[in-house]
């Protein structure tokens, strides 16, 4: 198997990244080599595989961390983290007689394979979601038209009643062996049975239903449950949800990619939201409570006297959910001073005798900044 390349060579990106920087180069990336973009491209089917798969750790926060750390080891369960022995640069002895093989006239093992079971096609899908199910979580559903495994045959292949036989062609083995004579002797090498793709079988009676293939396109019904605190670009993977594997392999995999619709209100920055809230000059001089909303309903809030324009609160635990923990963000109330328009006569008297009551020394700022200009300009 092929050495895993690094996650951030992957999406194109330097250690480092910043959390935006992994969702464009994932959005980018994942376009670009998506399957329905790429019909029958096997290297660009891998490429898509080898994305999704640095995504669902660079994403994740502590995924991410022990991968800064540790590498691959970081993130593999299965990992001694470093462990290991043999030839560096090869999977065992395997892959060097596979380098050699053949060479000399049956000498060591040929590159050829029969073809075991491979895993099925992965897929993706995007889902757009409102501001309060990625915020509460949710189960949706989606109907997906997608290949599945052929319910008449199986997914043999073959129609019921019969049977997969032997190929006559390579006797069962999935190779074809051939001999010719060169200068420096009989030079044997070994190629794939192009009669059944070396798997060593052929379908003598191809199913009515699937014409042999073991599967079909049909659209089904999938449900899918949405953690709470969810954010945009986040993936969801549904294993087995993909396409039928071959030769008996397993399924592929489906990645629901999130879109959250924005809201009215609210702004998101990870677990944390923030909220802006225009107070009047007599509640932002005098102090006042305020009635703030959240997510999960509306709350009062104490604002003091004096309150500058621009003075941000905040409320704990009355932000987003994070996602498969009991914790949760803040809320960030920034209070923005609202000047009156439109005044009438009336209303224009009542501010100018309210300014003969509130002098300048009222005003802590202004008058400091008067200072200065007359320090400035004596």
């Amino acid at each position: 198997m092929a050495e895993k390349r690094d996650y951030y060579e992957v999406l194109g990106l330097e250690k480092g990244a910043s959390e935006q920087e992994i969702k464009r180069a994932f959005r980018k990336m994942a376009m670009k080599y998506h399957p329905d973009r790429n019909p029958g491209d096997k290297e660009a089917e891998e490429h898509f595989k080898e994305v999704n798969e640095a995504y669902s750790v660079l994403s994740d926060p502590e995924k991410k961390a022990n991968y800064d750390r540790f590498g691959h080891a970081g993130v593999d369960p299965n990992s001694g983290f470093g462990a290991g022995g043999g030839f560096e640069g090869f999977g065992g002895f395997d892959d060097i007689f596979d380098m050699f093989g053949g060479m000399f006239g049956g000498g060591g093992r040929s590159s050829a394979r029969r073809s075991g079971p491979s895993k099925g096609r992965d897929l993706q899908h995007s889902m757009t979601i409102s501001f309060e199910e990625a915020a509460f979580g949710c189960k949706k559903d989606i109907r997906l038209t997608k290949y599945v495994k052929c319910e008449t045959c199986g997914g043999s292949g073959a129609e019921p009643g019969t049977s997969k036989v032997t190929c006559p062609k390579c006797g069962g083995s999935g190779v074809i062996n051939t001999q010719r004579r060169t200068p420096f002797g009989v030079m044997q090498s070994q190629t794939t049975c192009d009669r059944c793709g070396g798997t060593g079988e052929i379908v003598e009676k191809p199913c009515h239903d699937c014409g042999g293939t073991g599967k079909v396109r049909k659209t089904q019904t999938i449900s899918v449950n949405i953690p709470a605190g969810v954010d945009d670009d986040n993936v969801i993977t549904l294993r087995g949800q993909g396409e039928p594997g071959e030769h008996g392999g397993p399924n592929g995999d489906l990645y629901i990619v999130i879109e959250v619709k924005p809201h009215k209100l609210f702004r998101r920055r990870g677990y944390d939201l923030q909220l802006e809230i225009p107070v009047t000059f007599e509640q932002a001089a005098l102090g006042d409570e305020l009635t703030v909303p959240t997510l999960e309903g509306k709350v009062k809030y104490k604002i003091p006297a004096g309150t500058q324009s621009g003075t941000i609160f905040r409320l704990k635990g009355k932000g987003i959910q994070k996602v498969r923990s009991s914790g949760k963000g803040d809320l960030y109330v920034k209070v923005n001073l609202e000047v009156p328009k439109k005044l009438n006569s009336k209303q224009k008297k009542a501010i100018k005798d309210m300014s003969k009551h509130v002098t300048s020394d009222c005003y802590k700022k202004k008058s400091g900044f008067m200072d200065t200009l007359k320090e400035l300009f004596k």
